[in-house]
């Protein structure tokens, strides 16, 4: 006995011919000695922050939003306008989606960020500047290829945490400028035998002291 559990493409591919009536959503069958004997029918749930998120991050950045998918061309589309995304790829195989990723990636000098939770999407995560994957119900390999990882799946999430990482790099370069410009007052003191011995453990205590409050305030 030959079992089959795919897409329409598969069922051509093997020769058995696929139901004659369109449905608009992504259709796995279910064949037994080239007979289908059903089908189950998938269909993703948009999260509900996805389009204001994307919006915002086009605001923002005027970035280009594109999508690659492995669902049914109508489907994609259907979300792409609703997502009022640049651009949108569908049907795609998990080597084919990461060609695609590859052609994008090559096309521009700028970094690119991928966003995903399906054992297709690892490869991806893994090639991007930026991976990005659901931590709530996303599968566990592309959680382990991903740079980042949103533990409550909110899309909203990657604008906090944007904010959050140019805040941190602007407190972590006040620090650098802090501690060096006081070590270099201090040592150019020392060398005229102006310091004192509390000026330099100052700066050695004292200073480290500052730059651990200063790292705090990134806690707010």
């Amino acid at each position: 006995m030959a079992i089959y559990v795919g897409n329409q493409r598969g069922l051509e591919e093997r020769g058995v011919e696929p139901l004659s009536n369109p449905i608009d959503s992504t259709v796995v069958y279910v064949v037994i000695n080239q007979v289908i004997e059903g089908y189950i029918v998938i269909e993703d749930e948009v999260k509900e922050q996805s389009q204001s998120t994307i919006a915002s991050l086009k605001k923002r950045f005027n970035i280009k939003t594109i999508m690659l998918s492995g669902d049914k061309k109508n489907v994609a589309d259907r979300i792409g306008q609703f997502l009022h995304l640049d651009e949108v790829r569908s049907e795609l195989l998990p080597d084919q989606k990461v060609d695609a990723f590859e052609a994008i990636k090559s096309s521009t000098s700028e970094s690119v960020a991928y966003v995903g939770d399906g054992m297709n999407d690892a490869a991806v995560l893994a090639m991007s500047d930026v991976g990005i994957a659901m931590g709530q119900f996303g599968n566990d390999l592309a959680i382990e290829s991903a740079d980042i990882i949103l533990m409550n799946d909110d899309p909203s999430k990657i604008i906090t945490a944007i904010d959050l990482s140019k805040r941190t790099v602007s407190i972590v370069r006040e620090t650098i400028i802090v501690v060096m410009a006081v070590k270099i007052v201090i040592m150019i003191l020392g060398i005229f035998s102006l310091a004192s011995m509390w000026l330099a453990v100052f700066a050695d205590v004292g200073v480290s002291l500052l730059a651990v409050l200063n790292a705090m305030r990134i806690m707010k």
